[in-house]
């Protein structure tokens, strides 16, 4: 089998690509922008189809959530526009797609876990187009697996942990809002979800996947600066509301992963273990 991953130099893409000696049965074709314009449909049915690619898995996305708000037309590109181009191309060929969507399709007014049945309400204009793109895929491809995370962190690119490590050893004082209530998820975890719903064969539908377990952005951050030996930084509990911000944050934003540990009999690691593995890594 061949598989394309695109965004290949992101956090997901990179533990991907680390996964892959395990699957030798498989060739990888790693991508970025600097391989692959993913917004050129010329380009990437040429790519697919000189390739022989059977499967996609589109790690590449406008994921500056703030940003999105004033460069819309970029994030229409990257985030609705491309899912769609590599589906069509890879339905040529008969082959899967594996669409890497956010929490942020839904606007957090929740107070249970979010299943994929529940309708998408997204009100910022990242979880607007990343909707939008999981349509597309849907409409281009006949075998979508649209997997939707949250709060992703891991050992490449810039994330929250590895933000709140710098600021917890540069500052005295730090204040991470509290009203905010999610699950973390380590990409490690995610790739490795990835992986196995490809060697099992694709289910076309809609997944949730992180980290087992419930917490706030401000409790996140106490344990990240506990794991990591961080001790002189005092971190206090603030309201959203004093940290503004262009784009709107879903206050609850906790997916039920279900459906996708009883598909493919996954089994899903606690956040506070995972986030153990990660620093450990650092």
């Amino acid at each position: 089998m061949n598989i394309l991953i695109t965004g290949c130099n992101g956090q997901l893409g990179n533990e991907i690509q680390l996964l892959q000696n395990d699957y030798k049965e498989y060739k990888f074709f790693n991508t970025d922008v600097a391989e692959l314009d993913i917004t050129d449909s010329a380009a990437v049915e040429s790519y697919v189809q000189s390739n022989a690619i059977d499967g996609i898995i589109n790690c590449a996305a406008f994921t500056a959530v703030d940003k999105a708000e004033s460069s819309k037309e970029l994030c229409e590109k990257l985030n609705v526009e491309a899912p769609g181009i590599l589906g069509a191309a890879v339905e040529k060929r008969n082959g899967w797609l594996i669409q890497i969507s956010t929490d942020y399709v839904f606007d957090g007014t929740g107070h249970t876990p979010y299943t994929e049945d529940v309708k998408p309400c997204p009100n910022s204009v990242y979880g607007d187009t990343k909707y939008r793109g999981e349509l597309k895929a849907q409409q281009s491809c006949s075998k979508v697996m649209i997997i939707r995370t949250a709060w992703l962190y891991s050992i490449f690119g810039n994330n929250f942990v590895k933000t709140m490590i710098r600021l917890g050893k540069e500052k005295e004082s730090l204040g991470v809002v509290f009203d905010q209530i999610g699950t973390p998820t380590y990409a490690h975890d995610l790739a490795t979800a990835i992986m196995t719903a490809v060697k099992k064969g694709i289910i076309p539908g809609v997944y949730h996947f992180s980290n087992e377990g419930v917490i706030s952005w401000y409790d996140f951050t106490k344990a990240i600066h506990r794991i990591a030996g961080i001790t002189k930084c005092n971190v206090r509990p603030i309201h959203t509301s004093e940290y503004p911000t262009p784009a709107t944050r879903p206050a609850f934003s906790v997916l039920d992963k279900t459906k996708i540990k009883e598909t493919y009999g996954i089994e899903v690691p606690y956040w506070e273990e995972s986030l153990k593995k990660c620093i450990e890594r650092f």
